[in-house]
């Protein structure tokens, strides 16, 4: 059996700047993500670790030293994480970044956010698990770039809801958060420059602009159009029929969803 990848490599090119991804069935019968970079393809578990380990017998090393780090801190005792298991761990954090990119390709926003909220998982564990700001800022420095695929994958799920007001509040949490990682950060003047938070005030715009208006936000479009031409009467019409809406929607008790 040849075990030159080739045959594969030509039915399915590299093509620069495009992220190509697809979807197949295994061997063992479970579908995979296949990634293709310039050299070949990277192939990933849909869950679990991406390369299907298991370190330790966990499903990732970062489950591995969270355990740890809670026994440790159940004896009263502190876990300190040495350059070389931060190095092991972010190394484990380039897998779930080619996954949760490939799965954002597939638009299956649901395992974005997983990955995406696991990487940031392990920023947070490194940080609290060692002194020294240049190992964690090793990982924190990728903050502002998950925090934006994070943001996308839940907005986009809301739009493919058509729930455009749940998208745009999802868009502004994210990009303050991001806001906030900078000022709190050593380098506040980054913000300024953040291409992820450009992405993102852009991409509210646009949202924005395509959001279906209100039956109360066309009404009050009218009124305005017919103060302008000096259509009074409809203007004094329109006002009373949006102050009875107003009212309505103040009176109509909210029902909380569990």
């Amino acid at each position: 059996m040849s075990l030159d990848l080739n045959t594969i490599l030509k039915d399915w090119a590299h093509e620069n700047r495009a992220i190509k991804v697809r979807k197949i069935l295994g061997l063992d019968g479970r579908h995979k993500l296949q990634l293709r970079i310039d050299l070949g393809v990277l192939q990933m578990e849909l869950s679990g670790r991406p390369d299907g380990a298991r370190p330790h017998g966990c499903e990732s090393l970062l489950t591995y030293h969270q355990l740890r780090a809670a026994r440790a801190e159940a004896k009263g005792e502190s876990y300190d994480l040495t350059a070389e298991q931060c190095a092991e761990l972010q190394q484990e954090g380039i897998q779930y970044y080619h996954r949760y990119l490939s799965l954002f390709q597939i638009n299956d926003f649901h395992g974005v956010v997983r990955d995406t909220q696991r990487n940031l998982e392990l920023f947070d564990f490194v940080d609290a698990h060692t002194e020294r700001d240049e190992l964690s800022w090793t990982l924190q420095q990728f903050r502002p770039y998950v925090l934006m695929m994070n943001t996308r994958a839940k907005a986009s799920i809301f739009l493919g809801q058509g729930k455009f007001p749940e998208a745009i509040a999802e868009i502004s949490r994210g990009r303050e958060a991001i806001t906030e990682f900078f000022r709190k950060s050593s380098f506040p003047e980054l913000a300024a420059k953040s291409s992820e938070i450009h992405f993102l005030d852009d991409w509210l715009k646009e949202i924005s602009a395509k959001r279906p208006r209100s039956r109360l936000e066309i009404m009050q479009s009218e009124m305005e159009t017919a103060v302008a031409k000096e259509y009074y009467e409809r203007a004094a019409e329109l006002r009373d029929q949006i102050a009875k809406l107003k009212a309505a929607e103040t009176a109509t008790p909210v029902v909380q969803k569990l």
